[in-house]
């Protein structure tokens, strides 16, 4: 591995030379990339265009994102912003590198979870639209379009995640592989008319799960807190460390996301059905509101007050875009049509 991430580490440095006239691109790009765009822009865009698809957008990042962390807790795969200076082979040839707010995730590496959640998601996307167009148009061509552009957006935020010094090459490679083929699984397995139980049991036994697993690899002496110490010495601003990158801020947010989709489901079954005029508008509304509730700041101590509160925003994400707003709409399109 040693071979495998000094490679990497002189891609990292190639491509911030080579194209360091892009870095405010792949910054933009590296945050479409991030898992919490699939819950705050993805899944309300594609439920508003088609609600199966919306559904299976957020299923497949829920679940995805979980396996991505349950997957880092056994690779123990390093990062190259703080293997760099972690592994002593750069003392007399340093590499030309420097960080960015972006860059001090503090979890482990193995596998890339931007690029695995991204390939999963997106799958969903792309494979639904492609879907649409040829059954409109009979055209392969066009139907394959999306395809396309699915091919590019993965190389676009591997290379971004590569950029910034948060994964080495191969890692983004294997969270792109084991993405696109978690995206071909949940896909054809959308909880569209599951119980509010079903969704209350795989929020509880993830999380449950995931923290039994954690406490059961901290007995046998595997101290998985190791790649936040290791982030917290090599950052390069003590202020790009953030606790919603931590494992457990992923697995509150799935958990969360879980939870609040079953209790849409529970409250307003099929959804509202508004036309394409108040769906737009829903969509706008919709967009507007889960961009305040990310930007509300959370308070950072006591750990389990910003992990309670956490878990609770992203069960709100759901109930937003499908029954507080939509149904604020239909109220008053209603209203004004009689």
């Amino acid at each position: 591995m040693e071979a495998l991430h000094t490679q990497g580490v002189w891609i990292a440095a190639t491509l911030q030379k080579q194209t360091k006239h892009l870095e405010q691109f792949w910054i933009v790009v590296t945050h479409l990339g991030d898992p919490k765009a699939a819950f705050l822009l993805v899944f309300p865009f594609t439920y508003f265009c088609c609600k199966r698809a919306g559904l299976a957008v957020i299923w497949t990042a829920a679940v995805t994102e979980w396996l991505n962390l349950v997957l880092k807790w056994f690779l123990f795969g390093e990062r190259p912003f703080w293997w760099i200076g972690e592994s002593r082979l750069f003392v007399t040839n340093q590499p030309d590198v420097h960080q960015f707010p972006s860059t001090c995730e503090t979890g482990p590496g193995s596998p890339s979870g931007h690029a695995m959640v991204t390939a999963a998601v997106w799958w969903v996307v792309v494979s639904s639209l492609g879907s649409f167009l040829y059954t409109r148009t009979r055209s392969v061509s066009l139907a394959a379009a999306p395809v396309l552009f699915y091919m590019v957006l993965l190389i676009t935020v591997g290379i971004s995640r590569v950029f910034i010094l948060a994964h080495f090459p191969h890692q983004v490679v294997a969270g792109s592989m084991a993405g696109f083929l978690l995206g071909v699984f949940l896909n054809k397995r959308v909880p569209e008319e599951r119980s509010l139980l079903f969704f209350f049991s795989c929020s509880v036994g993830l999380l449950l799960s995931a923290v039994l697993l954690h406490a059961g690899l901290q007995l046998l002496g595997i101290d998985l807190s190791w790649s936040i110490a290791l982030a917290k010495k090599r950052c390069s601003r003590p202020e790009w460390i953030r606790l919603d990158t931590a494992p457990f801020s992923s697995l509150t947010r799935d958990c969360g996301a879980l939870l609040g989709l079953g209790l849409a489901q529970y409250w307003k079954p099929g959804g509202w059905n508004l036309p394409w005029a108040p769906r737009a508008l829903t969509l706008a509304l919709s967009s507007l509101a889960l961009y305040h509730i990310h930007r509300l700041p959370l308070p950072v101590q006591p750990p389990i007050l910003f992990y309670s509160l956490f878990f609770t925003k992203f069960v709100l994400v759901p109930q937003i875009v499908m029954i507080l707003v939509p149904g604020l709409v239909q109220l008053f399109t209603h209203t004004k049509n009689d």
